[in-house]
């Protein structure tokens, strides 16, 4: 990954609050995975998206910036989280509104 990759991360990441990689956007998600994420974390406060399918450098970067192979990623106050499955859990179990808030793991 090349060095301005990862500063457009780590910027994304340290910017927002809530940080969806994604494939799609806000508005046409092209995933159900990225759909259902986005769903969730929209629940919980503004969530940046960053559409993986516009740029194959950003696409394949993210998942080694991350050190996860599936797409959609997501980071919460500067800390990668997981992908939907992970997300979905957070929600049931009640520990999402904690991590956003900044109490959770």
């Amino acid at each position: 990954m090349s060095p301005e990759l990862k500063t457009r991360f780590d910027e994304a990441v340290r910017g927002h609050k809530i940080v969806l990689f994604m494939k799609g956007n806000a508005l046409f998600p092209q995933c159900g995975f990225s759909a259902r994420a986005l769903q969730i974390l929209q629940q919980h406060g503004d969530v940046h998206t960053v559409d993986v399918l516009a740029d194959p450098e950003v696409r394949q970067g993210i998942k080694e910036y991350s050190n996860w192979p599936t797409i959609p990623q997501v980071f919460i106050n500067g800390k990668f989280v997981g992908g939907s499955d992970i997300l979905m859990e957070l929600e049931e179990r009640g520990e999402l509104a904690d991590m956003v808030a900044g109490k959770g793991a």
